[in-house]
């Protein structure tokens, strides 16, 4: 019988497991198989996610693994990266308030606010069809229904409907579909977006390797982008998801989408435990 130190966190109710390296090779299982045993809800603690520092990483002042419920990895989550931020600066894996970590996606810049709030420099959307990935139009028929849509990728890919639905009712509908549509060659995130007005928008998002979550932080950059190519917002907006708000700043335009872009939202424990294998 081996015991297990790791400690739970949650952004609007998407939620991690979060264990130091150290803990992790307690284990011996690999770490694909140990997230989808770790994140079950039924037999684990139950997440969206596991999350382990890299404290040996060479190119930022820390890095991550990170692996979806389903055991497969994801190059981003804006989320997770807020919880993983106050995680290691509490820890004492990092000493400065604002500092930079190695994802799949590249280098992620996540910084502690005085109000308990992370702001994270989520990079530059990505909209070149061959490095979302994408291939094919912009529009598909899925079940009774035909969607335009914007493709995005925040380091991961996203599909970005509108809809004048209530979007979880489309997201459990449609959302198993096309995360696996052929024009999206490594699956895809599905946001379904529904405009408020113009510096507002409700927003669920089926995560690619997860299913419908509370909150997903690369789909809200995904979308508020998508908005503003299309015209149906400003730059600042305050996105409405099942577990709470996040505010995306994005200074960016058709002409010029060169532009990084900044999530901001919560970070909360949950608790610490001791996982018995």
């Amino acid at each position: 019988m081996k015991t297990i130190r790791l400690t739970k966190m949650q952004g609007c109710g998407n939620d991690f497991v979060i264990m130091d390296y150290d803990e992790y090779k307690k284990t011996d299982i690999s770490m694909d198989k140990f997230a989808k045993q770790i994140c079950d809800r039924n037999f684990g603690i139950g997440a969206d996610g596991l999350i382990i520092p890299k404290t040996d990483e060479t190119k930022a002042d820390i890095g991550w693994y990170f692996y979806n419920s389903d055991g497969s990895t994801a190059q981003m989550c804006g989320n997770g990266m807020r919880c993983f931020a106050k995680y290691v600066f509490d820890k004492k894996l990092v000493d400065k308030k604002s500092f930079s970590v190695m994802t799949g996606a590249g280098i992620i810049k996540p910084e502690l606010l005085a109000n308990g709030n992370v702001k994270v420099n989520m990079g530059t959307p990505i909209l070149e069809d061959e490095k979302i990935p994408f291939k094919g139009e912009r529009n598909f028929k899925i079940l009774d229904r035909e969607f335009d849509f914007t493709p995005v990728s925040m380091g991961n890919p996203h599909c970005v409907i509108f809809t004048d639905n209530t979007p979880i009712d489309d997201a459990k509908k449609y959302g198993p579909y096309i995360e696996k549509h052929e024009y999206f060659p490594e699956k895809t995130n599905t946001e379904f977006v529904k405009i408020k007005s113009k510096t507002e928008i409700d927003l669920c998002v089926f995560e690619r390797g997860c299913g419908i979550t509370l909150a997903c932080g690369t789909g809200a950059c995904a979308s508020v982008v998508a908005c503003v190519l299309n015209n149906l917002t400003e730059n600042n907006v305050k996105v409405n998801l099942p577990g709470g708000a996040v505010f995306i700043d994005w200074q960016g335009s058709k002409d010029n989408h060169g532009k990084d872009i900044f999530l901001t939202g919560p970070a909360n424990y949950v608790f610490n435990a001791d996982y018995i294998l």
